[in-house]
């Protein structure tokens, strides 16, 4: 073990117990880490060993120090951050559901509206795609025309022979 990094065996047996039944692969290699350090690794021996950069393996090192093993091993890392729970999502864009099915024609910007007025604050286009989608709402157009119809230029030619 190197002077600067310290850890208690019994930090390293809760590591290990918790790497054992974690299941988020990113939060077992974060434990890896100070196991492997613990151990005695060279830190580049830990990084060839798990795929890192050496400068990794001492930055997990050094966060470990600072943080503790409990807020280290912690997952902060999470999707779908959201304005709203689900429900109030699907509240809000139940109404916009009706009037498309009356076949009112929406667009982003009224259903935006509705949800920074919902949410209090602007949302921005992205985060409203990113709703909708979550929702398994589509964009659905009218065709302008049929797409195996024939060109104009076809169409002239034929109507310029029909004439004759």
């Amino acid at each position: 073990m190197y002077n600067r990094f310290k850890m208690t065996e019994e930090e390293y047996k809760k590591a290990v117990a918790q790497e054992k039944k974690i299941k988020d692969k990113n939060v077992s290699r974060r434990l890896k880490v100070l196991i492997m350090r613990y151990e005695g690794f060279k830190a580049k021996e830990i990084a060839e060993h798990l795929d890192l950069h050496r400068a990794s393996v001492s930055a997990m090192c050094m966060r470990y120090m600072q943080e503790g093993l409990e807020e280290y091993a912690r997952n902060k890392y999470t999707s779908h951050k959201r304005l709203l729970s689900v429900e109030q999502e699907t509240a809000i864009l139940e109404v916009f559901f009706k009037e498309a099915e009356a076949g009112h024609e929406l667009t982003v910007k009224e259903i935006k509206a509705e949800f920074d007025k919902a949410c209090g604050k602007d949302t921005g286009n992205a985060y409203i795609y990113k709703l909708l989608k979550r929702h398994q709402w589509r964009k659905v157009m009218p065709r302008l025309k049929h797409p195996k119809s024939a060109d104009e230029v076809v169409c002239d030619t034929s109507k310029k022979l029909n004439k004759k």
